[in-house]
């Protein structure tokens, strides 16, 4: 599965945008004051498709680090925060990603957010080379709990859940503080997608 950090999200809606060549599809585009594509909802015959870069954290079910700062937008335009709705039938995957940045040192935040994420269970620390790209949604064996599938990084990833309904705070030294990512994944149906 590709990485799951917001500026990627762009992948999994151009992977989709095929299903508009389906007969009886609706496309509804919402711009934002810059003319860009803010919310993208399509509708087929066989499922449906919402993607906004509108998230809130608060849909991340984490509360947000004191002092931190929404990340603003790259340059190139790569958004900071998406929230993304996939539903085929029975079968289903969430996902909520918000960035953020700080003044604090990496070790503050990943403090703050091991006492969050334990009241969803076991918080795994991965030590991964770049955040985001370690999210599993498919069964790889009868077991469903969460694992560190890279290490020696300099990115912390704090994982707690599933491999159906995740909580992730990864968090990156930077020049002048941190920046860290707020993600939700979520996937419904028989062997989830």
């Amino acid at each position: 599965m590709p990485a799951l950090h917001p500026t990627n999200l762009k992948f999994a809606l151009t992977s989709v945008i095929a299903l508009v060549l389906l007969p009886g599809c609706s496309v509804n585009v919402k711009k934002n004051n810059e003319g860009k594509d803010k919310n993208v909802d399509i509708r087929t015959p066989v499922g449906d498709i919402h993607v906004t870069n509108d998230a809130d954290a608060r849909d991340t079910g984490l509360a947000i680090y004191p002092g931190a700062r929404v990340k603003q937008k790259e340059e190139n335009g790569d958004e900071k925060s998406a929230n993304v709705n996939l539903s085929f039938g029975p079968y289903g995957l969430k996902v909520v990603a918000v960035e953020y940045e700080s003044d604090d040192t990496p070790e503050k935040i990943v403090s703050f957010y091991q006492s969050q994420l334990k009241r969803y269970g076991n918080v795994l620390e991965c030590h991964v080379h770049k955040h985001g790209g370690h999210v599993e949604t498919s069964h790889r064996s009868d077991s469903n709990s969460l694992t560190c599938e890279d290490s020696g990084g300099d990115t912390i990833e704090l994982k707690v859940g599933t491999e159906e309904n995740q909580h992730i705070v990864a968090v990156n030294n930077e020049d002048k503080g941190s920046s860290f990512a707020l993600v939700r994944v979520q996937t419904h149906g028989k062997d989830t997608i």
